[in-house]
């Protein structure tokens, strides 16, 4: 709060300035939604409305929430306080007033403006309670209304469009009335928005203090004041959680005060007939029902038991979105109930308040009663098929007309007592339907008992005493919460569903998505948020379309997005969040608590956060294993909790505040780093974790390193540079009180990985900066690992300007720079300078280089991270194997190849056995091997492909395209060269170490087109770069190029340009590759005879077989 004398900040809680100690004004409140105002505020920042504006004046039992909520709704509120006080809650706004009460209250006495006005406003308020709504605040002639909190309920958004449809038609029937007996016009306009808040404090009167998160509250009272009278509008959000429900009108995008962008703005205009999410879902179209086979046996055998004189209570039961419904759905559907009479029903969140509503429905369903029908009709539909079923049954017409809302004109029913319709109902239903069982076998299906009222859990227990003699089939589903007495029938079976096993679930995603690598990530992300929930699983999807995640069709989609942008879908929030609102307060926050140590949950970590006593906290394990909301995994060597669902952990944990989570988090990691010292180390990813979210920058620096070090070293490159850019982040919320040795290694590391994966661009400002950190710090060994990540960028990715030469410098200075035990850095400064000599074509010396970083390890002492140091041992042994292939020295390159690979073996590296397998078939291609190539590549591309290794995929996609062009199959070969050019590695390295490759293939797959800009680009890049090492196979494919465009006298030229280079480089091979093309070009049998005796002389045998229709 800001003094006005001197003005300071003061805590919020001050009365007086703690600079000054002035007296403190307290914030104004809006007027009309509450919202506490800032200094200096001329309208509200939620509703817009002037902040000068008083608060209309109204009778006292608008004064409060307390004077106008019913009983039960006020007990639920205050039960739930404790619960939801501090918390983050997804609600349902709606605002609802009378347009125009000025001038149409104008020249009216006050008493009568306020009886007119309190009629409007009493009906407004009726229709939000009937619903469980809660009205916050009333507003001279309006209400504000919220659904979610402080009653929890998973179908808030469509509780609250039911509410305004029903207010506006009251409102409407009242005006009606209005207008004939005094001439008024009154309409009223509503607005809902669906979103989040934080419930910061309920009071005994029953006001619900909130913040609003982003546009939550703002947005409805938008959508009132563009509604026009008589009409109810709403955005996209809310229509999200409501499609299926409720008819709607789009009205296009609109533009709102406070948004950059246009709104999409919908009117809703009525309630569809569906009343359940399965119906709603199969309006859309239901997704492939898998997975329930067993069960389907199971009712199956109950219908023929039903059929037979024997019925049967079937009761499946199951979480929320397991497929209870879904199962009846293609039960019922199918030919399994060809011949039977199969009524339906479902009990609704909001039924309770209407006595027999799944009853009703039955009844509607049975003697085809619609809404429109006059009562008239629906006597004569009911007395006609009930009367043609028996004559006897005809005492039973004033009980069922009187259900369906018809009077009957039976003095006698109307002069019994509330106790005796109750039993004549029951009676009424009862013989009715064991009547029908006589002429048909009748299948009763009641869904959602967990919902029902006590007039049909009535009906249903009379019912179950007379089915062992009826050809009647009772199915009913419910939560596991629901409690009733029917286990100890003998025809009561009970089927517990569960979430989908992996191969269903699988299948599922597979129709959902669409098949194909590139999901898979994805699809496995999602198996394990849901834990095989259908409901989450398509729900999940449903959002990953609307938020772009995929793009495409359904069965058909592709990644369009990060999987990192992944959201809870909002009707699986609704759904989880309710369930955890139930949970008595003490419970809730143990699960919160839970909630923010993670996945599993040690009970040690447990103890110290949860602030309560150890009887106390086993107890509330216990609820919440019954609750099944966690359930034991581990009693040896401590106890340990995991969540039933990752989903339900996510909700749990966003339903704290931030401060709160933070404190949290600060706390399991002061544990969890206690714990150290005596047991075995924690994940290091779990200690940045919680030390990231606890806001312990200085401990998260170094865990995200160590994290990213880990990570690196197995391989994992895009997560380690994900690691390395946090730790960097940490360090610079950190300020000059970072440790700035660890950000040079931190950003060191990051470079490093970056060009693993690809990521080049910005590499030349970053290497500025370590320079410049480096040099600063005057830490010569740290300065010559930056010079050999400088040589790094260049040689390897072209990532900074600069030649080879400026590379082989840096490499070489870094490696005299480096400290003597730092094999690391020494070595990789070999490698690169190696590397710098091979690309420009200086073989010899390149192997010399090679060998010298080889002949280090040999010297090495121990204690080096095998992750970390000896993958730079296979590249060297891989790429010194290359450099000795291309001078045609085989066996010595063999010899290296297989080092590499034995290495690789050995270290476990997934990263290095992909590429050394590379080599190794790059070495067979050369000599001809198909068979051995095809074996080391596929081996190679699969381990790239399992660990995501962009640059194994490139390699060994690539070699392969090559291998299966030569071995004759064009459409496998074109399918290798996409996959290899697919990743961003792929696009890059095409024009320098493999531009070669997809031009060939290209060529020898009759695409001149698409090898024309590969040989272009790559021709221009060793140019640049000064690449000679890789300009003689372009140049030599260009002669095919321009040989195949007829152009035999530039194809000559650039053959005799590539022949002249190989033979100044000492490449044999590719001097035998291009005496081939010249004797193609030329006919000359001076150059075919030079390539066989080349080929020959190598021992490339195939090569030489092959010479009359060589193109590689």
């Amino acid at each position: 709060m800001k003094c006005v004398r001197c003005q300071h900040e003061s805590p919020p809680a001050a009365k007086f300035c703690v600079e000054c100690a002035a007296p403190l004004a307290a914030a104004a409140a809006c007027a009309r939604c509450g919202t506490r105002l800032p200094p200096g505020a001329k309208f509200c920042p939620e509703c817009a409305l002037p902040a000068g504006a008083a608060a209309p004046a109204v009778e006292t039992r608008f004064a409060s929430p307390a004077e106008y909520t019913p009983t039960h709704i006020a007990e639920k509120i205050l039960d739930s306080r404790g619960a939801l006080e501090g918390e983050r809650k997804h609600v349902t706004v709606l605002f609802a007033d009378l347009k125009g009460s000025m001038e149409l209250l104008a020249d009216r006495d006050v008493e009568d403006a306020r009886r007119l006005l309190d009629a409007v406003l009493e009906r407004m308020i009726e229709a939000v309670h009937h619903y469980e709504g809660t009205v916050n605040q009333v507003m001279g002639d309006g209400i504000m209304a919220l659904f979610g909190a402080p009653i929890a309920h998973e179908d808030h958004a469509v509780r609250a469009c039911y509410a305004a449809l029903r207010m506006q038609q009251r409102v409407k029937e009242h005006a009606e009335e209005l207008h004939r007996s005094l001439g008024l016009p009154v309409h009223i306009r509503v607005g809902l928005n669906s979103g989040e808040v934080v419930v910061r404090s309920i009071g005994s009167d029953l006001h619900m203090d909130y913040t609003a998160i982003g546009q939550t509250t703002h947005l409805a009272a938008r959508m009132e004041q563009m509604a026009m009278p008589g009409t109810i509008l709403i955005p996209s959000e809310t229509l999200a959680l409501i499609e299926g429900y409720v008819l709607t009108r789009p009205l296009g995008p609109r533009p709102v005060k406070g948004l950059d962008a246009p709104l999409e703005v919908y009117e809703l205009t009525g309630a569809s007939p569906i009343r359940s999410r399965l119906h709603a879902a199969a309006a859309r179209g239901l997704t492939r029902f898998v997975g329930r086979d067993p069960e389907l046996q199971q009712l199956a055998l109950a219908r023929d038991r039903s059929r037979a004189g024997s019925g049967q209570l079937v009761a499946v039961v199951g979480e929320p979105g397991v497929g209870k419904s879904r199962l009846y759905w293609e039960f019922s559907r199918s030919h399994l109930t060809d011949g039977w009479l199969v009524l339906e029903s479902a009990s609704v969140s909001y039924g309770k308040a209407t006595p027999y509503l799944p009853v009703i429905d039955l009844l509607r369903m049975y003697f085809k009663v619609e809404e429109r029908d006059e009562p008239r009709v629906v006597r004569e539909k009911v007395t006609g098929k009930l009367l043609t079923l028996d004559e006897t049954l005809r005492d039973a017409l004033p009980a069922l007309l009187a259900l369906l809302g018809t009077p009957a004109g039976d003095r006698q029913w109307d002069a019994l007592g509330a106790a005796e319709r109750r039993q004549r109902i029951l009676d009424a239903i009862k013989r009715f339907v064991l009547r029908e069982s006589r002429v048909q076998p009748v299948a009763l299906l009641f869904e959602d008992l967990h919902w029902i009222d006590s007039e049909t859990q009535a009906l249903l227990d009379s019912l179950v005493e007379s089915l062992p003699t009826a050809r009647v089939l009772l199915l009913v589903n419910y939560r596991p919460e629901y409690q009733h007495g029917w286990g100890g029938k003998t025809y009561y079976t009970q089927l517990r569903i569960d979430p989908l096993a992996a191969e269903s679930a699988a299948a599922l995603l597979d129709a959902l998505l669409g098949a194909g690598r590139p999901l898979e990530p994805l699809k496995r992300l999602l198996l394990d948020r849901t834990e095989g929930n259908p409901f989450f699983l398509e729900e999940s999807v449903r959002t990953l379309v609307e938020t772009g995640v995929v793009a495409g069709e359904r069965g058909s989609f592709r990644l369009a997005k990060g999987l990192d942008t992944i959201q809870v879908p909002a009707t699986v929030q609704a759904v989880l969040a309710a369930r955890i609102d139930r949970l008595p307060p003490s419970i809730k926050h143990l699960l919160q608590s839970a909630a923010v140590i993670g996945k599993t949950v040690a009970l040690t970590l447990l103890e110290t956060v949860a602030e309560t006593t150890a009887l106390e906290l086993r107890r509330g394990l216990a609820q919440l294993q019954a609750a099944e909301f966690l359930y034991e995994t581990s009693l040896f060597p401590e106890l340990e909790y995991t969540f039933k669902h990752a989903l339900t952990l996510e909700v749990a944990y966003q339903s704290l505040l931030r401060e709160r989570r933070r404190l949290v988090h600060a706390g399991v990691l002061t544990a969890l780093e206690s714990r150290e010292r005596g047991h075995a180390p924690e994940s290091v990813e779990v200690l940045a974790h919680h030390a990231v979210r606890g806001e312990v920058w200085t401990s998260a620096a170094t865990y995200l390193y160590r994290a990213g070090a880990k990570a690196q070293a197995e391989a994992r490159y895009g997560t380690a540079v994900t690691f390395y850019e946090a730790s960097v982040d940490a360090l610079q919320r950190l300020g000059d009180a970072a440790d700035h040795n660890l950000e040079l290694d931190a950003y060191l590391e990051l470079w490093s990985t970056r060009i693993s994966t690809g990521q080049v661009d910005g590499l030349g400002a970053l290497g500025d900066k370590v320079e410049v950190l480096a040099r600063s710090l005057d830490d010569g060994p740290r300065l010559a690992r930056v010079q050999v990540r400088q040589a790094q960028a260049i040689a390897l990715a072209g990532a900074i300007p600069g030649t080879l030469h400026r590379a082989l410098e840096r490499a070489r200075e870094a490696a005299t720079r480096a400290d003597a035990g730092d094999l690391r850095t020494r070595s990789y400064a070999r490698f690169i300078a190696a590397i710098a000599c091979r690309d420009m074509g200086r073989f010899e010396e390149a192997v010399e280089e090679f060998d010298i970083g080889v002949e280090l390890f040999a010297t090495a002492g121990e204690g080096h991270e095998p992750g970390l140091v000896y993958p730079i041992f296979v590249s060297l042994c891989g790429w010194r194997s290359e450099a000795e292939g291309a001078l045609g020295r085989f066996d010595a390159a063999l010899a290296s190849a297989t080092e590499a690979l034995r290495m690789a073996t050995e270290i476990r590296h997934a990263s290095s056995l992909s590429i050394a397998n590379a080599f190794l078939g790059y070495l067979k291609l050369l000599q001809g091997d198909l068979e051995a190539a095809v074996v080391a590549l596929t081996r190679g591309l699969a381990i790239a492909e399992e660990h995501d290794l962009m640059h194994g995929v490139c390699a060994n996609g690539l070699y392969l395209a090559w291998a299966s062009l030569l071995g004759g199959d064009r459409a496998r070969g074109l399918e290798y060269l996409e996959r290899g050019l697919e990743r961003p590695a792929g696009a890059q390295l095409q024009w320098t170490r493999f531009g070669s490759v997809p031009a060939a293939v290209y060529l020898a797959a009759g695409c001149p087109d698409k090898a024309r800009p590969i040989i272009a680009r790559g021709l221009a890049d060793m140019t640049e770069r000064d690449a000679r090492g890789y300009r003689g196979p372009l140049l030599r494919l260009e002669a095919e190029l321009r040989l195949g465009d007829g152009d035999a006298a530039t194809a000559r030229t650039r053959a005799e340009e590539a022949l002249a280079l190989a033979r100044e480089l000492g490449a044999r091979p590719e001097g035998g590759w291009c005496h081939a093309t010249l004797a193609r070009i030329t006919g000359s049998p001076e150059h075919l005879a030079a390539a066989q005796r080349t080929f020959g002389e190598l021992g490339m045998t195939f090569w030489a077989e092959r010479l009359g229709r060589l193109t590689l």
